[in-house]
């Protein structure tokens, strides 16, 4: 049974409106097909045949790329201002994906209601293993088979020229490494395996795409 704490950390709450908007705004192209290229990637393992949660959907390119490729997907956010703007994405392309608020602590979705589950540059928002543990408690519990995260490695150029920065006194910064370990340690509690972990080019970028699937017979 959850508690319902809520977590409290800036990337839960920064998504208001002006930030979705600028968010949106400010996407770059090249980047936004590198990332879709990584994506096509991991689902190169799931049949198109799957229904597919886009958790968190923000502003629905992961949903609209997916549903692009054939399959059913459904978005849920936390942010009212990201579905907004997901749900306008969505029907300029003429594509009937759902999208609902969530809260990916505390999903109010069946056990198993999904095929596979993917969750896109959102876990290095979570400064805390157990707001970690929770989350890919959650998303395991409503994927019958796959789930695929993405998270930013502390083995690249980038985490580490961030830690530099910190120990020499400077800015903070609040997007936080987590190492593939840790991230596989949840997933199995939950009775997933690591099927493959994906980076453009491992060492030099941030961005790691992690898929799993179940192992366990689990709760139906």
């Amino acid at each position: 049974m959850h508690s319902h704490v809520k977590s409290l950390y800036r990337g839960r709450s920064k998504y208001d409106k002006p930030t979705a908007q600028r968010y949106e705004e400010q996407r770059q192209v090249a980047k936004h097909a590198a990332e879709m290229r990584l994506i096509d990637r991991a689902f190169a393992h799931i049949p198109r045949t799957h229904r597919v949660l886009d958790a968190p959907c923000g502003g629905g390119r992961v949903t609209a790329h997916l549903a692009g490729k054939g399959y059913a997907v459904s978005g849920v956010d936390l942010s009212q201002a990201m579905l907004d703007i997901a749900r306008a994405n969505l029907s300029a392309q003429k594509l009937s994906c759902t999208v609902e608020q969530q809260d990916l602590e505390h999903l109010t979705l069946a056990n198993r209601s999904f095929d596979t589950v993917i969750s896109f540059r959102l876990f290095h928002h979570f400064p805390e293993p157990r707001i970690r543990q929770r989350v890919i408690g959650e998303l395991c519990r409503v994927a019958e088979h796959y789930v695929v995260l993405s998270y930013f490695s502390p083995a690249s150029v980038t985490s580490l020229r961030r830690r530099l920065r910190e120990l020499r006194g400077g800015r903070k910064s609040e997007k936080h490494s987590t190492s593939l370990k840790e991230i596989d340690i949840y997933f199995q509690l939950a009775g997933f395996r690591l099927v493959k972990d994906f980076a453009r080019l491992p060492l030099l970028h941030t961005l790691h795409l992690a898929l799993f699937e179940r192992v366990d017979a689990g709760p139906t």
